[in-house]
């Protein structure tokens, strides 16, 4: 069977005036996609407050040009390594996709999650669908002001507490705790009403509009996707012909299993109908799933008209060990699943092979080299020294004693974790060795190391010293 991507049907657009109040549910997916909302939130909100020796574990220190991730210290250098962690990602999405659809988009993106908690909030606020649905079409009333002011205010601090979390992950969140709400900075302060204000309006105003128009993951999933691609998807085999009974199994007559409850539409957060098919707005979420096997269990149906299937699947109606094998043993999964540990494994042996000690050497270029006492000949160094780890280092300095070229008065330092510091040095040849070698340019290696632990790596960078003739 020859690849290709599977086609995405035109999203079924209801009435404009219609606003989508999503039914609540439950089951696997419901239970999957609030698991994923418990994992990111206590991440997200929780990674500020943890300590690491005496600091912040996650700080990005922007202002001091630092980047705090628990033991390690990153300096603007080390964006190499973010580089390398969006790659990463981009692939992991496409591995991702490639088997299981939008599984990124129900379960762990942020508008999902964001969404899923301002609903909780709504549920709470102003029940469920029929309920929120009531209270659209009433007038207003004390009551209904109650109700939705509620709500509001519930949406406006969680915004703000996200903005504020946001702000912590750049400024110690325990200063800024401290600092609120009159001595917040102007930056801060911004930050925290941009930040807030963005959730606020995606999570409860615009919701799935983000995902129907402004998301471009949609438009181009079906270019990442084949026939063996795992979706949600509508058994149409067995669902069609529809009926309107509810009446115990019907296997046995002509009609379909599907009833036509509309209930996969009524929890589908963008309001889509799966029965016409996969469409760019599907989020993956399997929520459809969940609400079509109650149905089926009320009915005495088997589970599964509404489930995770490939194309392969809905067309031969099998799901045989061949071809599920068949789902990882192909192609574009291979491609990526390869791209894809390589790009782990070289990112991952990046960040642990890292040096612990940064030096950069820069050559005074206003005197190139001067001759001093009988003979002898000097050059002048900038070093540049950076403390990558969150302990003391005591360093010392020295160069190469091969290259005939040695110090005066080597410099002991001191750095503090996460310092930096730029000091000069003077190289010096004796009269004897430059007289040999006079008009040669000599490769030189700086040593820096940390005498008082013996398992820090030593540091070298090379140089040159510039003999006169």
């Amino acid at each position: 069977m020859t690849h290709r991507t599977i086609p995405i049907v035109p999203v079924h657009n209801r009435p404009a005036e219609d606003k989508i109040q999503v039914r609540s549910i439950s089951g696997v997916f419901t239970r999957w996609r609030w698991a994923m909302v418990w994992v990111t939130q206590l991440a997200y909100y929780g990674l500020p407050w943890l300590s690491w020796n005496h600091r912040q574990a996650i700080l990005f220190d922007l202002q001091a040009d630092r980047f705090f991730l628990f033991g390690a210290v990153l300096y603007p250098q080390d964006l190499i390594y973010l580089t390398g962690l969006l790659v990463l990602s981009a692939l992991l999405l496409f591995f991702a996709t490639t088997l299981a659809g939008r599984v990124w988009c129900g379960f762990v993106c942020p508008q999902t999650v964001y969404t899923e908690l301002f609903q909780w909030i709504e549920r709470r606020m102003e029940g469920d669908r029929q309920a929120r649905l009531r209270l659209d079409r009433s007038p207003w009333t004390a009551e209904k002001v109650a109700r939705r002011g509620g709500k509001h205010l519930a949406w406006a601090l969680l915004a703000l507490w996200t903005g504020f979390t946001l702000v912590g992950y750049f400024t110690p969140i325990r200063e800024l705790a401290l600092a609120v709400p009159y001595q917040l900075g102007l930056w801060e302060s911004f930050w925290i009403g941009f930040y807030g204000l963005a959730t606020y309006g995606n999570a409860g105003f615009l919701r799935e509009s983000v995902c129907l128009h402004m998301c471009p993951y949609g438009r181009f999933q079906g270019s990442l996707m084949d026939q063996h691609t795992l979706n949600v998807a509508y058994d149409h085999r067995r669902g069609e012909p529809r009926r309107a009974s509810t009446e115990k199994d019907t296997r046995n007559n002509s009609d379909g299993h599907c009833i036509d409850c509309t209930l996969c539409v009524q929890v589908c957060p963008t309001g889509i109908d799966i029965r016409h098919g996969l469409q760019a707005a599907c989020i993956g979420c399997g929520l459809c799933i969940d609400a079509c096997n109650q149905v089926m269990d009320k009915i005495q149906a088997p589970r599964g008209l509404i489930r995770m299937a490939s194309l392969v699947e809905l067309e031969g109606g099998t799901s045989a060990p061949g071809v599920f094998l068949k789902r990882f043993w192909r192609p574009r999964v291979l491609v990526y699943g390869t791209l894809l540990l390589i790009a782990a494994g070289a990112v991952t042996t990046a960040f642990l092979s890292r040096d612990d000690l940064r030096l950069n050497v820069v050559r005074d270029r206003s005197v190139m080299a001067r001759t001093v006492d009988r003979g002898a000949v000097e050059n002048a160094y900038t070093l540049l020294l950076m403390n990558a780890t969150d302990r003391v280092q005591s360093l010392s300095v020295a160069i190469d004693p091969a290259s005939g070229v040695h110090l005066i008065d080597p410099p002991a330092i001191v750095l503090q974790p996460a310092q930096a510091t730029t000091l000069t040095v003077t190289a010096r040849m004796s009269h004897e060795m430059a007289a040999m070698r006079a008009g040669e340019i000599i490769d030189i290696h700086f040593q820096v190391s940390d005498p008082d632990h013996g398992s820090s790596q030593r540091v070298r960078e090379r140089s040159t010293f510039i003999v006169p003739r």
